[in-house]
């Protein structure tokens, strides 16, 4: 098992306006949520201009986020987040061992029956979001990797590098806007691409799924957020998986938030009045500190 790793995270996202945006609203997921495997120890936020008004909430799937109103008008949003983060390694979870998942399947069926806590949270993770789709073509795609009787994380591992081999990672091959039906068939994009397209294949079988987002060191995908896969597989828990890095998460992987898809955690994301065209930069900047 590795060592518990010590990070310092830097995050910084610009927007620059064509015109004057005259009113803003921003919803904010940068800071890390507490987690079995993690530990957020310092964490700082700096907007500018000077945000009029800040509240700190929690959202809907327990992500910790930042709501910020600016009323000046302004032609540049600048948010940077540091942040120094603790990450323990996570025990094994033996493959073979995991429930079959056509029975988890099944579990999931109304039988009248009253229905663990934990369950019932999972249902959630089950049906389409805004980015992912439940269509049969996940399903007929997915056929090699789900045999009858199968442990859940053995298919889901086949499911992860069947993704890894077949698409081809391409910064600008597809935007935030590319159905995930098209990604399945171009077999190219980017880290969310390929955690909505094995989200959307474990929903199409049945399964519970959630997109996380956050930050990777030294893989595909440590210059920006990445994201990843979680799939409900009890008693273990939610175990997660790297498609874009065919990897089960663990020291390196830092997550930040979770929810259906990426719209549930954009890192920004809001309503602007005026502003025109705009032009977006961000930079991530993942250190270790320990050796």
């Amino acid at each position: 098992m590795s060592a518990t790793v010590l990070y310092r995270v830097r995050h910084e996202t610009a927007y620059t306006y064509g015109s004057d945006v005259a009113h803003s609203h921003q919803l904010l997921h940068l800071v890390p949520r507490p987690a079995a495997y993690q530990q957020c120890l310092e964490h700082t936020i700096e907007i500018a201009p000077a945000a009029f008004r800040r509240r700190e909430e929690i959202d809907a799937f327990g992500n910790p986020v930042t709501r910020v109103e600016l009323e000046h008008p302004h032609r540049e949003l600048r948010v940077t987040t540091d942040m120094e983060i603790e990450v323990h390694p996570r025990p094994a979870v033996p493959a073979a061992e995991t429930i079959p998942w056509d029975r988890l399947v099944n579990r999931f069926a109304y039988t009248g029956r009253s229905r663990s806590r934990e369950d019932l949270e999972a249902t959630r993770f089950r049906t389409e979001s805004p980015y992912v789709r439940v269509k049969r073509m996940f399903t007929d795609y997915t056929e090699d990797c789900f045999p009858a009787g199968e442990p859940i994380l053995v298919c889901a591992q086949a499911l992860m590098t069947k993704l890894h081999t077949e698409l081809k990672y391409a910064p600008g091959a597809t935007t935030i806007a590319t159905p995930v039906t098209e990604v399945l068939e171009i077999r190219r994009g980017v880290c969310q691409d390929f955690a909505h397209l094995m989200i959307a294949c474990l929903r199409s079988r049945g399964l519970a799924a959630r997109y996380v987002s956050g930050y990777v060191r030294s893989l595909v995908g440590s210059a920006a957020s990445h994201a990843w896969v979680a799939v409900y597989t009890p008693p273990y828990g939610w175990l997660e998986l790297d498609p874009t890095n065919d990897t089960l998460i663990g020291t390196d992987h830092i997550a930040v938030a979770w929810g259906r898809d990426f719209g549930d955690v954009s890192p920004l994301r809001g309503i602007i009045l005026g502003g025109g065209s705009h032009r977006l930069e961000v930079d991530v900047r993942v250190e270790r500190l320990n050796a």
